[in-house]
């Protein structure tokens, strides 16, 4: 028999969070497609999530995302033969391998920030005139009470 999980019956904040933002996703995903991304996938937002402007190593994306850097380096992988990333040995250590955004993974990073704004705004337009503003606030003085931990 198959009915609504205990998040879904509970109303969790986690599972409160975490269905607003499988819905952003699921816009910003769906969207993506037709503004010339339709090979980058939800997975693929550990790795733009996380990445920084100048690059990363794979280990660090990996713990950024709690992911296992063998599913990390899949990730990287994907992208780089789709080409969004160029991977080189990290100049500090050989041993390390860092990814870093081409032009065209740049204009993907760029296009998802600005679709999740879109989607914000959908969001802000369902809610009461202010709410979204306050909620946002919430959550900003939440998240710095709790410590940015790799957002």
């Amino acid at each position: 028999m198959t009915g609504p999980n205990i998040s879904q019956t509970q109303r969790t904040l986690g599972y409160l969070l975490r269905h607003a933002y499988e819905c952003l996703s699921e816009q910003v995903y769906g969207s993506l497609a037709a503004r010339g991304f339709a090979d980058i996938r939800r997975a693929h937002s550990n790795v733009f999530r996380h990445i920084a402007a100048g690059g990363s190593r794979v280990s660090d994306l990996a713990e950024r995302a709690h992911m296992t850097k063998q599913g990390m380096a899949y990730l990287v992988e994907s992208l780089a033969g789709l080409g969004y990333l160029e991977v080189m040995p990290d100049p500090a250590d050989g041993r390390a391998k860092l990814a870093r955004l081409t032009v065209r993974g740049d204009a993907a990073s760029r296009e998802l920030v600005r679709l999740s704004r879109e989607a914000e705004e959908t969001f802000a337009a369902a809610l009461p005139p202010g709410d979204m503003e306050r909620l946002r606030g919430q959550l900003e003085g939440l998240v710095a009470k709790m410590g940015a931990r790799g957002a």
